[in-house]
């Protein structure tokens, strides 16, 4: 399979409510658990006893080194260690590296194995309270094997901001350029309806919106953001100044919640902004086909806001 037909086939999946898992395990323990990640993030898997890695001075521990893998210097980030597994020497040699892409970072996380590659629905995706419950939390949400084992999936945008939070958003950057723009007395004076799931990207959004002064309410999944609209009236609906949703997420994916709005009367003239670390083209192609009114990469998410002033601006003045 070729990479373009990797990334149609991620659109597919995701534009039926569907997604790929990768499974993997950290530990050789008969009893460890599994854990997944979209396939869709993740370049290949390579045994770490063939790659040299380099030491390099670091303001965390969870950061081993670089490795040097088709020219690129990538970090190699100790997975097992963030999850409180402990590799002995032995281990660590037989283990493998994950190759992962978020946003155009590329990555390296420690694994032990890759197990198999799974297909799901994202109604099978489950986000039970008790995972945001914790702080610190880094399960995202789960899903059953075919043998009912739990598989983990976890808050990969997390790991990233502990460990190189430098390859996320900055949240201060733009916030200045608001004072230059006329923001829409819409969206100065409406509350901007947010569905994500990943606890870190949900904190940068509520400092980012917080800092511009303006009002927004967050649900944990496309879903919940649906059946709120649903149980508004239609004076209540048409104060919505814009809808940003993720892609990724349990019960209900961004493209279904897009779709879903924008085939609806009462909400297709709300302008919806995809806010995703699936960048690949075909991703912002079909949330255009299907009715989106823009799309951003999550490191950019800085920029939402003007975005949904300029496409609010852009809209009045074409009325």
């Amino acid at each position: 399979m070729s990479v373009l037909d990797n990334v149609d086939a991620a659109t597919n999946l995701a534009k039926n409510n569907e997604l790929q898992l990768l499974v993997f395990r950290v530990s050789e323990k008969q009893d460890s658990a599994y854990y997944a990640i979209n396939v869709f993030k993740t370049r290949e898997v390579v045994e770490s006893r063939n790659h040299f890695l380099t030491q390099i001075p670091s303001p965390h521990p969870l950061l081993e080194g670089t490795i040097i893998l088709r020219g690129l210097q990538i970090p190699i980030l100790n997975l097992p260690a963030w999850l409180g597994v402990h590799l002995t020497k032995e281990e660590i040699n037989r283990s493998n590296i994950l190759i992962c892409d978020f946003n155009g970072v590329i990555i390296g996380l420690r694994i032990m194995s890759a197990y198999r590659v799974i297909k799901k629905n994202w109604n099978e995706m489950h986000a039970p309270d008790s995972y945001r419950l914790k702080e610190d939390g880094v399960v995202m949400n789960d899903t059953r094997l075919e043998d009912g084992s739990l598989c983990l999936i976890l808050d990969y945008e997390k790991l990233l901001a502990d460990v190189l939070p430098q390859a996320l958003i900055d949240v201060d950057k733009d916030i200045e350029e608001l004072n230059n723009i006329d923001i829409p007395d819409k969206l100065r004076f409406g509350t901007v309806l947010i569905a994500e799931d990943s606890k870190t990207a949900q904190r940068h959004l509520i400092q980012l919106f917080g800092k511009a002064n303006i009002d927004m309410k967050l649900f944990d999944n496309g879903k919940k953001l649906v059946d709120f609209i649903n149980s508004l009236n239609e004076t209540q609906i048409d104060k919505i100044p814009a809808i940003i949703t993720d892609i990724e997420m349990p019960e209900m994916s961004g493209f279904t919640v897009v779709k879903l709005l924008k085939s609806n009367p009462l909400t297709r003239n709300i302008p919806i902004i995809v806010n995703s670390s699936m960048t690949g083209d075909n991703n912002k192609r079909e949330a255009e086909v299907l009715g989106a009114d823009g799309f951003i990469d999550k490191t950019k998410s800085h920029g939402v806001i003007l975005l949904i002033a300029n496409i609010m601006n852009k809209m009045n003045s074409e009325k």
